[in-house]
C-alpha cells in the first residue's frame, strides 16, 4: 500500500512539475528582424493580390454578411477583425485581430518585423503563440518578397477603429499550441512559376487549401485523408463540407479538365456584396469563390497542375446537405 501511495504521489508530482512547465514555457520563437520594408507600387499590387484573392486575408480578419450568399465583407469593416462563431466547434473563443494599421485596436505600433513573424511563424507582438487557425504552418513556407508585399498591404489598408478581445482558448490546448510556432531561420526564394506543379503547392500553401480541405480528428489533419475533402463547417443555421479535390476519378478531380477547373473559379467572377443572393443551405459555402475567381490564369493551372500529383483518394461527399428540420 505504501509503495502504491508513493507511486501516486510520484506521479502526481511529475504531472504538476509538467502542467507547470508548460504553463511557464514561451512559444518557440526567434526576435522579429528589424527589417524596414520599402514600399514599391510592385509590392503594394502584389500584397493586395495575396491578401484580397490567393490568401483571402479578409475572410478571416474582417466582419461579414452571413445573410447573403459567399458572406461578402461588410463595407468598411476590411481587416477590422471578428469573433469566430461559436458553431465551428473551435476549442475557446478564437478572435482573428484587427490586423489594420489602427494605432490603438490594430497593428498600427507593430514594426514590420514583427509583422513577418506573426505571419510566418505565428507569434505575436507580445511573443504569444497565434491559435495556428491563422495557417502560419503554410505561410512559413511564403516567400521574403511575397511576406514583404503582403506587409506593405498591410501598412496601407484604412485604418479602423475596432476593438476585439483577445483569443481565450480552453485547457489544454491553450499549452499545447507553444509548440505549434516554428522560426523562420533561413531565406525563403521566391518559387519557380516554370515548373507549374511546384508553384502550384507554393499556392496550396498560401491559400490553405489543406486545412479545409483535409478531414481532422482533434485538430490534426486525418491520415490518409489530404485534401479529399468532407470536413465539416458550421455557421448559423447552415452546414457546408469541404469538396474531394484529389484526382480520384468518381468522387474527386479525377474527370476534370484544366479548362473545366478554370472554368468553375471564373464563373463567379461577376459576384459582388452588391448582387449576392440570400444564403441557403443550397448555396452556404467558406470557400472564397469570388476572391479565388481573380486568380490568374497561370495560378490557377498551376494550381489544378499540383492536385493532379496528389494520391487519389475516393471519398463521396455531399457539400450541401439537406437541413435536417426538427
Amino acid at each position: 500500500m505504501k509503495k502504491l501511495a508513493y507511486l501516486i504521489l510520484g506521479l502526481a508530482a511529475l504531472a504538476a512539475a509538467g502542467l507547470t512547465y508548460l504553463t511557464l514555457k514561451s512559444p518557440n520563437s526567434a526576435p522579429p528582424s528589424t527589417i524596414r520594408i520599402e514600399a514599391t507600387a510592385a509590392r503594394l499590387e502584389r500584397g493586395r493580390y495575396i491578401f484580397g484573392n490567393l490568401a483571402d486575408c479578409a475572410g478571416c480578419h474582417s466582419e461579414r454578411d452571413w445573410t447573403k450568399a459567399g458572406a461578402p465583407v461588410i463595407a468598411g469593416r476590411n481587416g477590422a477583425g471578428v469573433a469566430f462563431p461559436k458553431e465551428l466547434g473551435l476549442p475557446g473563443d478564437i478572435v482573428a485581430p484587427n490586423i489594420t494599421p489602427d494605432p490603438t485596436t490594430g497593428i498600427g505600433t507593430w514594426t514590420d518585423g514583427e509583422k513577418i513573424r506573426a505571419i510566418r511563424e505565428g507569434v505575436s507582438k507580445d511573443g504569444r503563440a497565434l491559435f495556428p487557425f491563422m495557417p502560419y504552418k503554410g505561410y512559413r513556407h511564403m516567400s521574403d518578397e511575397d511576406v514583404q508585399s503582403l506587409v506593405v498591404y498591410l501598412n496601407a489598408l484604412p485604418p479602423v477603429n475596432h476593438a476585439v478581445a483577445r483569443t481565450k482558448l480552453n485547457f489544454p490546448v491553450n499549452l499545447f499550441i507553444k509548440d505549434a510556432p516554428q522560426p523562420v531561420t533561413v531565406p525563403v526564394a521566391a518559387p519557380q512559376t516554370s515548373n507549374p506543379a511546384k508553384y502550384g503547392e507554393y499556392l496550396v500553401n498560401l491559400g490553405g487549401c489543406r486545412d479545409c480541405h483535409t478531414q481532422q480528428e482533434r485538430g490534426t489533419p486525418k491520415e490518409g485523408m489530404l485534401l479529399a475533402g468532407g470536413f465539416v463547417f458550421h455557421v448559423g443555421q447552415f452546414t457546408v463540407l469541404s469538396a474531394n479535390i484529389t484526382p480520384e476519378v468518381e468522387t474527386g478531380l479525377g474527370s476534370w479538365s484544366e479548362q473545366r477547373f478554370i472554368d468553375k473559379f471564373r464563373g463567379y467572377s461577376g459576384h459582388t456584396p452588391e448582387t449576392a443572393a440570400q444564403a441557403t443551405q443550397a448555396n452556404f459555402t467558406l470557400m472564397p469563390w469570388t476572391n479565388l475567381s481573380r486568380l490568374t490564369d497561370q495560378d490557377l493551372k498551376a494550381l489544378y497542375a499540383f492536385l493532379r500529383t496528389v494520391k487519389p483518394v475516393k471519398n463521396a461527399v455531399e457539400p450541401h446537405k439537406p437541413l435536417t428540420l426538427p
